[in-house]
């Protein structure tokens, strides 16, 4: 199965009328504004490998994993504020009438805990029952649990391993008898299998920590850091994707390879490296890509070389003071900037470089494809794309030495009176050559910001 796919990796199940209807309370108990903030924390520490890039992570966590989350934070959770856990707080603090059926629910839900357990077998119940059991063993203890099963666990093949909670449901005559709660991760033997033994890991650096060697039965662990568990099957959904995306294509919308891994360059020796830029081996010469029109003295000097493999996989786009890299992917990328580096030396001098594909959460039409990954880049992501690197470019532009003002900062050369209109006039060239005008028609950068960073008055472009 593939982790990274929300297709393929959860499912949920049906749950007896009273213990729905007690989780419902319980969700709406910790909606409380007096408990707004113990409701963050709890879900960001079940959930917190989606949330450690602050909003951009490649993945969402699965609606299952939302799910388990919400029931670790209804049972597992003790708030750091000294308040009762939430199945304490409606157990014990009488504040509305709880039917009696719901209430025996309170006690199995407090003793629950996340675990691994592997489907060991199904079997019919008594024909005249009219049900399924499937026989589930936790990998953490060996116990087992006698599921009553709907259709979406009957369909589970022996063998594979769910990350799931199971509640021993009350007033049952049947020791083992288990009631699945609401969902489950599924997982191959072999994962489910590592993912046991990482979070074994886990509890023995905690001995260590401690020096108590002896951290209680498999389920009290569970009971405390069950989120642990969900952390590396979340972690396994992040290796999965890395090993999924490690051929992605992105693609332009028109078709063909999507240019996303850019570098850009400073210079002063367009001659040179136009001589040099045509010797490339596998780079051609494409018609002159100027935009302005005859009003710009410079637009038929702007040159552009393709490599073709046989669409289009990187381009080198040269300027009177910039050569810009674009290519396919961040390996081709660095392959061109040391071809680059060895047949230009000191006569370029780097800048800036942006190997990274728009950020995108994959979708999961696009992760259940069997074949190679192709992520089509909208319009919006490359404006953004393009918009970050400019912004990186130019940050400290004004301070940095320009090869076209003979090694002296724009700021410095601004400053003196012989020098002041040559920065303008650089201004103005990098405006004519924005890249993301060339790639969208729109400017990526407001070069106003350049000017007003040298002391220079600001002029429409």
């Amino acid at each position: 199965m593939k982790l990274a796919s929300e297709l393929t990796a959860g499912f949920w199940h049906s749950r007896p009328a009273a213990l729905e209807a007690v989780l419902a309370r319980l969700e709406a108990l910790s909606l409380q504004p007096l408990f707004t903030v113990q409701r963050q924390v709890g879900l960001s520490r079940a959930l917190r490998p989606y949330l450690e890039e602050g909003g951009r992570s490649p993945l969402a966590p699965l609606p299952q994993e939302v799910e388990l989350a919400n029931l670790y934070l209804y049972a597992d959770f003790y708030p750091e504020d000294g308040q009762l856990s939430l199945v304490e707080q409606l157990r014990d603090v009488v504040t509305e009438h709880i039917p009696d059926e719901e209430r025996r629910w309170l006690d199995p839900i407090k003793h629950s805990s996340m675990d691994l357990v592997e489907v060991v077998k199904e079997e019919a119940a008594a024909e005249a029952e009219n049900r399924v059991d499937v026989t589930l063993r936790s990998l953490g203890d060996g116990a087992r649990f006698f599921v009553e099963a709907d259709p979406s666990l009957r369909q589970v093949p022996v063998g594979q391993v769910l990350l799931t909670r199971l509640i021993r449901p009350p007033d049952s005559p049947h020791d083992a008898a288990g009631v699945l709660a609401g969902c489950a991760l599924v997982l191959s033997p072999d994962d489910g299998r590592a993912l046991y033994e990482e979070a074994q890991e886990y509890r023995r650096s905690l001995e260590a920590q401690s020096g108590a060697f002896g951290m209680g039965e498999w389920t009290e662990f569970t009971k405390r850091y069950g989120h642990v568990l969900m952390w590396n099957y979340a972690q396994a959904r992040f290796d999965a994707l890395v090993e999924a995306v490690t051929d992605i294509q992105y693609l332009a919308p028109g078709g063909g390879p999507f240019l996303y891994a850019l570098a850009l360059y400073d210079h002063h020796e367009f001659a040179f490296l136009r001589e040099g830029i045509g010797e490339l081996k596998g780079f051609a010469l494409e018609p002159s890509e100027a935009m302005g029109g005859p009003t710009e003295p410079d637009a038929a000097r702007r040159l552009t070389w393709t490599y073709r493999t046989p669409t289009v996989v990187a381009r080198l786009t040269l300027t009177p003071i910039q050569l810009v890299v674009e290519c396919d992917s961040a390996e081709r990328l660095e392959d061109t900037k040391h071809v680059l580096a060895s047949t230009f030396g000191y006569a370029l001098r780097f800048r800036k470089e942006s190997p990274t594909p728009p950020v995108r959460q994959i979708g999961e039409e696009e992760l259940a494809k069997a074949d190679r990954l192709e992520v089509v880049v909208t319009p919006e992501e490359e404006t953004a794309l393009l918009r970050g690197f400019l912004e990186s470019v130019y940050a400290d532009w004004a301070d940095t030495a320009s090869p076209a003002l003979g090694g002296q900062t724009p700021r410095h050369a601004a400053g003196n009176p012989a020098t002041r209109a040559k920065v303008g006039d650089l201004i103005r060239q990098l405006e004519l050559d924005d890249l993301a005008r060339r790639r969208t028609g729109t400017p990526g950068f407001d070069y106003d910001r350049l000017r007003s960073h040298v002391g220079l008055s600001e002029t429409s472009a």
